[in-house]
């Protein structure tokens, strides 16, 4: 027998286990609240695959959230996924030396909620978006991810041609060359 297999035989379940408990400071807001359910959500169903509309019931319930803010963690949940191709697309573009496979889930998700606030829902205004992003970023994510999160926030809020070019090429099913040829006289202007 390895040592390895030795050390896990000689557990015992009886013995006292340091555990560390890590109380988060309460949201400033109930949108802030809803954002912190979404952002577990998304880790959720981006993770492991699970069917959203259970793992909203379950958060709701498990978070009790009033009706309407129920609603608003459904409304942003629901935009998240419905444009994530498109959300991840301006990720991309305003952080390409970091592959979208690569961004840690938790980053990707943080990101694609403050990207779809400011940009696609137009719900939160920019700077509230990025500030509310680098606190979930810095409650949830590693060390450098409040920093990363910020930057690419920063990148996108100050191009916001740049986004609006990548937002209308999201929403079109089919992109000629004719959206080209109006793209490209957009960056002569």
């Amino acid at each position: 027998m390895s040592d390895l297999e030795n050390n896990f035989l000689e557990f015992d379940p009886e013995d006292v286990v340091n555990v560390e408990v890590i109380e988060h400071p309460a949201p400033v807001n109930e949108r802030s609240l809803a954002r912190r359910v979404a952002l577990q959500v998304l880790y959720e169903v981006d993770s492991a695959d699970h069917l959203v509309g259970e793992v909203l019931q379950r958060q709701s319930e498990a978070n009790e959230l009033p009706s309407h803010l129920g609603d608003y963690l459904r409304d942003l949940v629901l935009g998240v996924i419905e444009h994530h191709r498109t959300l991840d697309s301006v990720i991309k573009t305003f952080a390409p030396e970091f592959p979208i496979s690569q961004v840690a889930i938790i980053d990707r998700n943080i990101l694609r909620i403050a990207i779809y606030e400011f940009a696609v829902s137009h719900n939160v205004v920019t700077g509230v978006a990025i500030d509310e992003a680098v606190e979930l970023a810095k409650l949830y994510g590693a060390d450098g991810s409040s920093r990363f999160i910020n930057g690419v926030l920063g990148a996108v809020a100050d191009d916001r041609k740049r986004l609006a070019k990548l937002l209308k090429i999201g929403k079109l099913t089919t992109y000629t060359e004719e959206d080209e040829e109006d793209s490209e006289a957009e960056d002569d202007e």
